[in-house]
């Protein structure tokens, strides 16, 4: 449709100029909370949820998801830190694992260390990754690999049937809003509308004008909660065209609901505040 929000329209905001925000941010909260800030961008947390999944078929109802986004294992966020929230990951013992994107920050040479210790995470129904901007541009063809190669099942524009008894469920990705093109219906492929689909977008503003009406939720995360989070003033840094609708938590967007993680690392200065990392597990019903 012609009025329809163009998606990538005053969404490309450039790395100096996210950075620069971010830094001030993290400065004022640094001032505010002394080394506070620091330790709270290790201090993960697990955030359980129920979700009603519209048509979710009768032998998927209490499905266990885990869904983790945002590592961005570089300079700031180490593979202890992310090993250990991989180690907690597995001790839920989740039926299915998605991966929202955005695994690296800073170089290439981060990718095949995060994609190794991702490909330790376990879950009998699979485990299913998309991309996010920082992945492509730090090298998103090696991402491609290294996912593979840790075993991982790339759903970039492209989706998988779950089966249980005479059920199915699709488990759907679409490639990143920013620097890529994202083909939902390429994605869902043969789903009918009495079908359940979850469609994994590393962006969630991709959600405000793919309206398919297939879709029964969508998993995001980018937006890291705002990261910096100043009590009355709000989150220094939201790349959203949306303001905080999409910062955190279950949001309604035109055509289904969304849930948007948090995020497990920090992009940029390596500090939060008043917004802690967290690797979500989801109950679906």
């Amino acid at each position: 449709m012609d009025d329809e929000p163009n998606p990538k329209a005053g969404v490309r905001v450039t790395r100096r100029r996210f950075w620069r925000r971010a830094a001030l941010g993290a400065a004022g909260a640094t001032l505010a909370g002394g080394a506070y800030p620091l330790l709270e961008a290790k201090w993960c947390r697990l955030t359980r949820r129920t979700i009603a999944v519209p048509r979710l078929p009768a032998s998927f109802r209490g499905l266990s998801v885990a869904f983790l986004s945002d590592l961005h294992h570089g300079p700031y966020v180490g593979l202890d830190y992310i090993n250990r929230a991989i180690d907690w990951t597995n001790s839920l013992r989740p039926d299915l694992v998605l991966l929202g994107g955005d695994y690296v920050s800073y170089h290439r040479r981060y990718i095949g260390p995060v994609c190794e210790a991702m490909g330790r995470l376990r879950a009998p129904l699979g485990r299913f990754a998309v991309l996010g901007n920082h992945d492509n541009w730090e090298g998103g063809g090696v991402c491609r690999a290294e996912l593979d190669r840790a075993g991982l099942e790339l759903i970039t524009d492209r989706g998988v049937w779950l089966r249980r008894g005479g059920d199915r469920l699709r488990i759907a990705g679409v490639g990143d809003l920013w620097t890529e093109s994202p083909d939902l219906a390429l994605a869902l492929e043969d789903a009918r509308e009495g079908d359940a689909a979850i469609v994994v977008s590393h962006n969630p503003d991709y959600a405000e004008h793919a309206r398919d009406p297939r879709v029964s939720l969508m998993l995001s995360g980018h937006t890291h909660g705002g990261q910096v989070v100043v009590p009355g003033v709000g989150a220094m840094v939201l790349p959203s065209r949306f303001g905080r609708k999409y910062a955190g938590g279950l949001a309604q967007a035109p055509a289904y609901p969304v849930f948007v993680g948090r995020g497990v690392g920090t992009s940029g200065p390596p500090v939060r505040f008043y917004c802690r990392p967290e690797i979500v597990l989801l109950t679906l019903v």
